[in-house]
């Protein structure tokens, strides 16, 4: 009996190129967040034996949802057969092939992860960044200056400085809108607030609806055909964003760039979240947990989720309880962390119906066996710094193009 013909090794155009193309280049390609472009034989060859390693543990690509719970679209995951491939590239000598094998090169557009925007909006001036000490939320109020209603397909936001900007927020504010009335516009500011109170309504927008959010390893925002966000004549997008110094001063000049919706969309996207701002987490406790509910009041049908924590985070679920008892789990984040805050997009946007509930619960580890707590000597409460927590589930919805926020969004 002849003997069996053994598989040949992989080689980089071959086997590797296509994986990189489809779970990493988003990221690994010059200009982008990532350490190191993974594009070429010569850019990626030296770090085949990290590559393995690193998806081995399933800590590359990116993605800490459990993967028994719900179904996603931007699911980052590697197939076994895929994680099979890297490893034996790297184990056997990580050959280059022969350039003929290798599929076209993915297209970017150069500077963004989103088609070619239609607009771009920047911070009218740079913002400074000490090299040591905490640093006040910041808020740039920029005038849109659209005479028409403008729906937008597709957002991202673009740090200069991706090492100083921690997380970035940017906020709709509609004509008419008293939140932060009377502020310069163009210029960051923190803005001075009279109670606490004050202080977590400017947090949350003031009432206005979320256009997007950036956090390190975001997706952007790209809703696709039928379905667009809002912004209205005359509104002013407020840019609040949280630097971290980080041992070396520095500038950060964030901007945005747009896709409209060439017609009107079949549906509205409109953010939601459900919060628990009044937990205590005790010193030294390493599993703690608190939970937040936000209660359906009409329909809608979830599209995406975005869970928040901080740096003693642990773990994040939401669960749906429809109004007859039911309840589905359809995220779970086991290994939460500060440095991969992602968003999930349902692969099958879920309809809910009135009455319905969203339950947020979070995990934190206070104790000194998570490496990343600053101190767990403290109780730690709701704060804006990362020293501080929070326990926010963000979601979006999306709802008949004719629906006012303020009956979608508590």
């Amino acid at each position: 009996m002849a003997a069996a013909q053994s598989k040949p090794s992989p080689t980089f155009y071959k086997d590797v190129l296509p994986i990189l193309q489809n779970h990493c280049q988003e990221c690994h390609r010059t200009g982008e967040i990532a350490p190191m472009a993974l594009q070429t034989y010569q850019q990626t060859r030296p770090w085949a034996k990290a590559i393995k390693t690193n998806v081995l543990s399933g800590k590359m690509p990116p993605w800490p949802a459990d993967p028994h719970i719900g179904k996603f679209a931007n699911d980052r995951t590697l197939s076994r057969a895929e994680i099979n491939t890297l490893a034996a590239w790297a184990d056997s000598g990580a050959a280059e092939g022969g350039a003929s094998d290798a599929p076209p090169p993915r297209a970017f557009v150069e500077g963004w992860n989103i088609p070619q925007p239609d607009l771009v909006i920047k911070m009218p001036e740079p913002f400074s960044i000490p090299a040591k000490g905490a640093i006040e939320y910041q808020y740039i109020i920029v005038p849109t200056g659209f005479s028409e209603d403008k729906w937008v397909q597709a957002v991202e936001v673009r740090p200069s400085n991706r090492a100083v900007v921690h997380h970035a927020v940017v906020f709709l504010r509609e004509p008419g809108s008293r939140w932060l009335a009377g502020a310069k516009t163009g210029v960051a500011f923190a803005p001075e607030v009279s109670s606490p109170q004050e202080r977590l309504i400017n947090t949350g927008g003031g009432g206005s609806d979320i256009l997007t959010t950036y956090t390190p390893g975001m997706v952007p925002d790209d809703w696709g055909t039928g379905q667009a966000k809002l912004i209205k004549a005359g509104s002013d997008l407020v840019f609040q964003i949280h630097y971290t110094a980080d041992g070396a001063a520095g500038t950060d000049q964030t901007e945005i760039g747009l896709v409209f919706a060439k017609k009107p969309p079949l549906q509205k996207i409109v953010s939601i979240n459900t919060a628990n701002r009044t937990f205590h987490i005790p010193p030294g406790d390493p599993d703690y947990s608190a939970e937040a509910v936000y209660t359906v009041r009409t329909p809608m049908t979830l599209v995406n989720l975005f869970p928040h924590l901080h740096l003693r985070g642990k773990g994040f679920q939401y669960d749906v309880i429809y109004p007859d008892g039911r309840t589905e789990s359809i995220l779970k984040v086991d290994k939460w962390s500060l440095n991969w805050q992602l968003s999930y997009t349902l692969a099958q946007p879920l309809a809910l119906p009135a009455g319905t509930r969203i339950r947020a619960t979070a995990w934190w580890d206070n104790s000194a066996n998570n490496p990343a707590n600053p101190d767990p000597s403290a109780e730690v409460s709701w704060g804006e710094q990362s020293w501080d927590e929070m326990l926010v589930g963000f979601m979006n919805v999306a709802v008949d193009p004719s629906a006012e926020i303020r009956h979608v969004a508590r």
